[in-house]
């Protein structure tokens, strides 16, 4: 506890100033006791003494002090013992771990704060599917330091993105000239990269287990297709991917078509558009009245014969 209570504080300067204070006073503020600043007064047990500020703010501070005193010393240990090693390494690698494989949640995002809190010019992030409200306020909690020590972000979404309140909300509270937001219809995995010198990718769905990579190759290839994503995608605020073009498909129901005529079943297509299945099909049905399909099969056969998968040409 580091804050004296309103009422505490008020009957503690009284006790100063007076000398002394009724112990029924006292007694229903928890707060004095719990900072020590009053002892009972030898000549009257009714009465408080107030103890010397001086005197309560050393007390207060000296178990901070041995505490401090005792992390710097064992900051010092760890220091010497790891300090043989840091000479030592494979010939040809960079300095440090190539890659570091983070197993559960509480280390990722230990290893993430730590990375976007030494950031210094730009994060880029891929976010597909759909973030828990928990994960978008850690986001949140981490980015807008970002902000505030002028690091760019770029981060990429989904389409289904624009039918997300908690994702425009998100957007909108870090609203600035160095965020910017863009969705493309398919995501393949999350990906965030820090300063072109870290860069986390998970590797199990339940996002319990993550890389940190800090090889420069595997950096400037996953920089090179991130860049590739981001020419391709369109700005959050922009309402293009969802419009209707002249053939009466909308850029969603695009890529719907373009998976569909793949062999992909109704889950793994929700999955890779990062949307809900009943989503996907309502998407699916509205395609199949644009083409006039009464089947599933009749709707592959419409699709190829519609020409619609001609304006990737």
């Amino acid at each position: 506890m580091t804050e004296l209570c309103v009422e505490g504080g008020r009957i503690y300067a009284s006790a100063l100033r007076t000398g002394r204070v009724a112990r029924a006073d006292a007694e229903t503020v928890p707060c004095l006791m719990e900072f020590a600043l009053l002892h009972p007064d030898p000549d009257d047990p009714e009465w408080l003494r107030p103890v010397p500020p001086a005197l309560a703010l050393a007390q207060r501070l000296n178990p901070l002090e041995l505490e401090i005193a005792e992390r710097r010393r064992l900051s010092i240990e760890l220091a010497d013992t790891f300090e043989p090693f840091m000479t030592l390494g494979t010939p040809g690698m960079p300095t440090g771990d190539a890659i570091t494989v983070l197993e559960g949640g509480d280390r990722i995002n230990n290893a993430l704060n730590l990375a976007t809190a030494q950031c210094q010019t730009e994060v880029l992030t891929v976010q597909p599917g759909r973030i828990s409200e928990h994960g978008l306020l850690q986001g949140l909690e981490r980015d807008r330091p970002l902000i505030e020590r002028g690091v760019r972000i770029r981060t990429l979404y989904q389409h289904t993105a624009r039918y997300s309140p908690e994702k425009l909300a998100y957007g909108a509270q870090l609203a600035d000239g160095r965020v910017e937001y863009r969705t493309i219809d398919e995501l393949v995995e999350r990906v965030i990269i820090c300063d072109e010198t870290v860069a986390f990718i998970p590797t199990r769905d339940d996002q319990q287990v993550a890389l940190e990579l800090r090889h420069p190759g595997l950096i400037r290839y996953l920089i090179k297709v991130f860049e590739y994503m981001w020419d391709r995608a369109v700005p959050l605020s922009a309402g293009a991917p969802y419009e209707t073009a002249g053939d009466g498909i909308t850029e969603i129901q695009h890529s719907i078509a373009k998976l569909l005529i793949e062999g992909h079943v109704d889950e793994a297509i929700a999955r890779r558009l990062g949307m809900n299945v009943r989503t996907c099909r309502a998407h699916i049905a509205k395609l199949a009245t644009a083409l006039g399909s009464g089947s599933r099969a009749q709707l592959g056969y419409l699709i190829a014969q519609s020409g619609i998968l001609d304006r990737d040409s």
